[in-house]
């Protein structure tokens, strides 16, 4: 029996050994940070703050590799199949690490689990605009009346794609408001905003950063935001929670996650960097500036608001019959 357990105490301590190393020494090579959306987007921009910051804090370069493509889908499998030594992190986000889970059928990774949790990095609401000439409404409750006035998808909503924040955030709004609008998906937040401008699809739903220069330039008009308190940037807009449609919350966040098997030791040395960096009047002020809020959070809040987050679309994809295949 001595023997057996010296035996097994020593395959432990090969097992630990590596990882602990790994985590002691980390990072000996540059790092990537998949980000599955192309350059200048919002994600993207955030995590460009907080990529300089980590070069200083490790003596490493953290390389920002741009993979949009498939909703997210192409970045997110290529960080997936990276191997878990640290040399490489996803950027992901509401749509890629959320949505994804309720509209794919065939991901070939389990968005719940699979990937190793690290820290929240940014969140923010969504914003609901309006064609002010088409929809002359003061409130949300005259928006739903007017579009009551109309037979079923007499009115048109624009997004980003099929299964996009701004398609799922549309349907829920339709399906708590008791209404029904047509959705023309779109190629990015210029061609979103633009439509409502022209009428074409004078009702969407959209990042803060996205359509907040239409509605500075009073090219639409702001009714609501998505998040359950109002947002400090516009303390006299209110939610959509607070205006008849109440539980309506849909936020936008991004995150780091890790490869599968990403070892514990390595998170717990990102965590506390990723926390002092948020604080930088530098990130946090850039932050703002783009319609967010520095949230950086440990692996197990993160690791709840991405089952919370898949739950609650899996839920409106099947109620709402959207897949996507």
């Amino acid at each position: 029996m001595p023997q057996r357990r010296t035996l097994l105490a020593s395959a432990l301590a090969g097992l630990v050994a590596p990882r602990l190393a790994l985590a002691q020494s980390w990072p000996t090579r540059p790092v990537r940070i998949v980000e599955p959306g192309a350059p200048g987007g919002g994600n993207d921009t955030t995590i460009r703050l907080f990529a300089p910051h980590l070069d200083r804090a490790f003596g490493q370069s953290f390389v920002i590799d741009n993979r949009p493509g498939a909703g997210g889908r192409v970045g997110v499998e290529n960080a997936f199949r990276a191997a878990p030594d640290g040399s490489t992190l996803l950027l992901g986000n509401a749509g890629s690490n959320g949505i994804n889970a309720a509209i794919y059928p065939d991901l070939p990774y389990d968005l719940a689990n699979d990937f190793t949790p690290v820290s929240l990095l940014v969140t923010g609401p969504n914003a609901l605009v309006v064609n002010p000439r088409i929809f002359p409404v003061e409130d949300v409750a005259g928006l739903i009346a007017a579009i009551k006035q109309k037979p079923a998808n007499h009115y048109n909503y624009g997004s980003g794609g099929v299964g996009s924040s701004a398609h799922l955030s549309a349907e829920l709004f339709c399906m708590m408001a008791g209404v029904r609008m047509e959705h023309i998906p779109y190629r990015g937040a210029s061609q979103m905003g633009q439509a409502v401008i022209t009428g074409d699809a004078p009702f969407l739903i959209a990042n803060m950063v996205n359509i907040m220069p239409f509605v500075t330039r009073g090219e639409v008009k702001l009714l609501a935001v998505t998040s359950m308190e109002r947002w400090a940037d516009t303390p006299n807009v209110p939610t959509l929670h607070e205006s008849g449609l109440a539980g309506f919350e849909t936020i936008a966040w991004n995150a780091l996650f890790g490869p599968p098997g990403l070892p514990r030791m390595v998170v717990d040395r990102l965590v506390p960097e990723l926390q002092r960096i948020g604080q930088l009047p530098e990130v946090k002020d850039r932050v703002k500036l783009i319609g967010g809020q520095v949230v950086t959070s440990t692996p197990e809040v993160l690791q709840a608001r991405v089952r919370s987050d898949i739950a609650k679309w899996k839920d409106l994809a099947t109620r709402a019959n959207i897949r996507i295949t």
